[in-house]
């Protein structure tokens, strides 16, 4: 039985936790008294406690996050209450800032702030004494326990400790850099300063590792993949000449630094390879400035154009509801101007009072009032009151249901009638269809398209057959052989059961992202 456990709550089976996986690397000689063991939030928390505790560890570590920390201190509550002895220490974003008060780390024995992955190891080796039999030692550390930020240099890495069945079924994570040198005040990643890069060597010896282990899809979670160019396009360069049908490679970007080193590799790259998660957050220069975010919006709208024009990238950009001196009308001209750029997916984020981020000095100006649980979404403020954030929550939800699915890549646009103020048309639909039927979730795919086709043929008065022939080319896109019931009044019969050659090729997923 293992002396040490690590685990988290991960929001889905499919993820992997890489922050366990880091501090795994990085035991050292503790490494055989050590396990990992991941679980997600979907499971019974007493099922979890059980699993835990019939492992009979000295010490569980704990990898808290924004998600999982209600869950996280049910658990944490069951095994301090059967097993009072075993040490429990947290880590992770949502216990690294302003800890007093939270009732998980009233429970913990010790918390680790900031990146744990030397310190852990070192709480545990004063902790266990080496010994393996012996009682556990009052280490010389108090409760908080502020990390010194690691060098890359003196860090191993994790990436050996993904499983075969990791690999074949997960989402897996990479790192090329930690650290961001932007100060947006609704992030973390501002406080993360310097910005560091792993040994480039090393990293790239790392990633031809799991490339011969048969890993496809790399999920880069640097927060400012381009900002350092020469680095950028040596790993586009290494994945690009390494490619294999099937590989997709994620990265997060900033929207206003794509210089002509990069373009040239990026348009190089087939179609569903590669995915941007672009971050603009606000069209408006004026709340930019309040929330000490600094963007060109006109390099940025040629970057896009660089992108949807001569490049496959899947583009993935977020905008934020309700900050600081956004009124809806200006989120509204974000929106559409985002909409004319044409990402193929747009998240709309509802903006949240992460532990720690400096959004809190505009409580008071703004009349910022955010929910007292997580994810701590705003409520309302100033400009926006509790309604209409109720309005945009539903806006959100369904937005991503008809225009980030890949369902409706054709019959989306149709809501605003060949793109005339798509954000207050698709509010309308929105308002509409939870008139109907009072949910944002749970919603079938079946049931959508109908209520999708209702509102465009009956609310805004859409020709029945043209809205028809569209979803039908929607369902063809995402592999559907047979008309549903409700389009095949409105469609020639010969075309029921119509598959084209050009999607029946494409799985899926690589049919989403090539939807233009």
């Amino acid at each position: 039985m293992p002396d040490i456990v690590l685990t988290t709550l991960n929001a889905k089976f499919i993820h992997a936790a890489f922050g366990l996986r880091y501090l795994f690397a990085n035991l050292g000689d503790l490494q055989p008294r050590a396990a990992i063991a991941g679980f997600d939030i979907n499971l019974r928390p007493l099922d979890i406690a059980e699993t835990l505790l019939a492992r009979e560890p000295k010490i569980i570590g704990f990898g808290i996050y924004i998600w999982n920390v209600e869950e996280t201190t049910e658990v944490i509550t069951a095994i301090k209450r059967i097993r009072p002895e075993i040490k429990i220490i947290l880590g992770g974003p949502e216990v690294s800032y302003e800890t007093e008060g939270q009732p998980i780390v009233e429970l913990a024995d010790h918390v680790i702030t900031g990146e744990a992955d030397l310190k852990f190891a070192e709480v545990c080796r004063q902790l266990l004494d080496h010994t393996p039999h012996s009682a556990l030692r009052t280490p010389q550390f108090p409760k908080i326990i502020p990390a010194e930020l690691p060098e890359f240099s003196r860090l191993a890495l994790p990436y050996d400790f993904y499983t075969d069945a990791d690999i074949a079924h997960r989402i897996i994570y990479v790192e090329a850099s930690r650290g961001c040198p932007f100060t947006c005040e609704f992030c973390l990643s501002s406080l993360d300063i310097p910005v560091r890069q792993v040994p480039l060597d090393k990293f790239l010896t790392a990633m031809q590792k799991l490339l011969d282990r048969g890993l496809k899809q790399f999920k880069f979670v640097d927060r400012t993949f381009n900002l350092n160019i020469a680095v950028s396009k040596t790993l586009l360069e290494f994945f690009r000449a390494r490619y294999q049908p099937g590989m997709f490679f994620h990265f997060e970007m900033i929207p206003d630094r794509l210089p002509a080193e990069l373009r040239e590799v990026i348009a190089k790259f087939p179609p569903g390879s590669l995915q941007f998660e672009v971050g603009i957050q606000t069209f408006n220069p004026e709340v930019g400035a309040l929330i000490s975010r600094r963007q060109n919006y006109e390099r940025l709208a040629e970057n896009f154009n660089f992108l949807r024009r001569e490049t496959s990238v899947h583009i993935h950009a977020d905008l934020i509801v309700g900050l600081p001196g956004e009124t809806l009308e200006s989120f509204a001209a974000g929106f559409d101007q985002l909409i004319a750029l044409g990402p193929q997916e747009i998240q709309v984020g509802i903006l949240k009072r992460l532990r720690g981020t400096p959004i809190v000095r505009h409580d008071a100006e703004w009349q910022m009032v955010y929910n007292a649980h997580p994810p701590y979404e705003i409520l309302q403020n100033k400009l926006l009151d509790f309604a209409t954030m109720q309005r945009m929550r539903r806006f959100a939800k369904y937005w991503d249901l008809v225009g980030n699915s890949g369902n409706f890549v054709a019959t989306a646009p149709l809501v605003w009638n060949n793109g005339a103020a798509p954000f207050h048309n698709f509010l309308r639909f929105s308002d509409w269809l939870y008139a109907k039927i009072q949910r944002t979730d749970s919603i079938a795919l079946a049931r959508l398209m109908e209520l999708l086709f209702e509102f465009l043929t009956r609310e805004i008065v859409l020709d029945a057959k043209l809205v028809a022939e569209t979803f039908w080319r929607d369902c063809q896109r995402t592999g559907r052989r047979d008309a549903p019931n409700f389009l095949k009044e409105f469609l020639p019969e010969e075309n029921w059961s119509v598959i084209r050659e050009r999607d029946r090729s494409l799985p899926k997923r690589q049919a989403k992202h090539l939807a233009t």
